[in-house]
């Protein structure tokens, strides 16, 4: 092993840890936050904002969900194939490979199409046209929504358990020509890179130019606030998508396109490879301390997570004043009827 292969598995090892356990612990503040903000009141209507603020927020609690399986499993594979250099078996390919693979890209794709989905919802929220806003769903519509996206996205990556195997040397590869080309173009190049780069370039800059118009109107309401600060944040999300992305779809692109597949690198390709990977996984990781540092309401949530200080905006408090008679028939002295005789 050569220098620089040493310097590529300690990098992969002391920066893989260190976003394991950072976005491991960021993803359950995320869930915790956002669980907390999906709550639906029940005196809100469908078109209210506090009630159209819960549609981002349930979009943004499922994303944290699929980030922390990313974490858990394909990144800590990741850190023992490239870090400790662990060889794959035959006898392991259904624990380290299919199964690594499937969630990686379903859990993978479901976060980033409900980051799009609450990046659109902002842009219409935030629209000044009445007809854009009312295309925002209802919190029902959303579940249904989520739901769909789940199954179907699920469904499509079932090939990945039938075509992927190992290679002698201890990789993980396709095995069938047309999936492979296929994996290259619909999920690497396009679902993961082309797609959501589009999208969110668009409607972020969409959601950016509606904001400075309310900036330049001085619309100071504490919910007007608030939404600056969910579309502000789902903004630097969508830049993070957008770097962390390309890297990964143009050394995906190289392997297959130009190396046919191989996967015999070299040290300074290994080590490509490896800052490609990190990359990879930093939306996930670092998903939530970009809330965190973009939002105040995020800070004054996880205070009060960790003070154990009562969410007062979902609870109501009825005083009940205490009921006197006053009228004259209750003061009207008690007759027998033997007085009225």
């Amino acid at each position: 092993m050569n220098q620089v292969d040493s310097v590529s598995h300690q990098l992969m090892i002391f920066a893989g840890i260190t976003m394991y356990v950072f976005g491991s612990i960021g993803n359950l503040l995320s869930i915790c936050v956002f669980a907390i903000w999906s709550r639906s009141k029940k005196n809100s209507n469908k078109y209210s904002r506090s009630h159209q603020a819960c549609n981002s927020s349930l979009y943004l609690l499922v994303s944290s969900i699929a980030n922390l399986l990313v974490i858990i499993y394909p990144l800590f594979t990741r850190i023992m194939l490239d870090g400790y250099n662990y060889q794959i078996t035959k006898e392991k390919i259904l624990i380290r490979c299919k199964l690594r693979y499937y969630i990686l890209h379903t859990c993978d794709l479901i976060s980033l199409t409900c980051i799009c989905l609450a990046t659109f919802d902002r842009y219409l929220i935030s629209s000044r046209e009445v007809r854009l806003r009312k295309l925002s769903t209802t919190r029902r519509r959303t579940k249904l929504i989520i739901l769909f996206l789940i199954v179907l996205l699920s469904l499509h990556s079932l090939p990945i358990l039938k075509y992927y195997t190992v290679t002698e040397e201890g990789f993980c590869t396709i095995v069938s020509v047309a999936y492979l080309y296929y994996y290259l173009y619909i999920f690497q190049i396009f679902l993961h890179g082309l797609l959501p780069i589009t999208f969110l370039s668009i409607f972020g800059i969409l959601t950016f130019k509606q904001l400075r118009i309310l900036n330049k109107r001085k619309v100071h309401s504490r919910t007007v606030n608030s939404e600056r600060q969910l579309s502000r944040m789902l903004l630097l999300i969508s830049l993070a998508i957008v770097l962390s992305s390309i890297p990964y779809c143009i050394e995906q692109s190289y392997l297959v396109l130009i190396k046919g597949n191989n996967r015999q690198l070299t040290s300074f390709f290994y080590l490509y490879h490896v800052a490609c990977s990190l990359l990879f996984y930093t939306n996930p990781v670092t998903s939530f301390y970009i809330y965190y540092i973009s939002t105040r309401n995020v800070r004054l949530q996880i205070r009060k997570i960790f003070c154990c200080e009562q969410n007062n905006q979902y609870f109501v408090i009825y005083k009940v004043k205490p009921i006197t008679p006053t009228s004259d028939i209750f003061r009207r002295p008690m007759f027998h009827r033997s007085d009225l005789l």
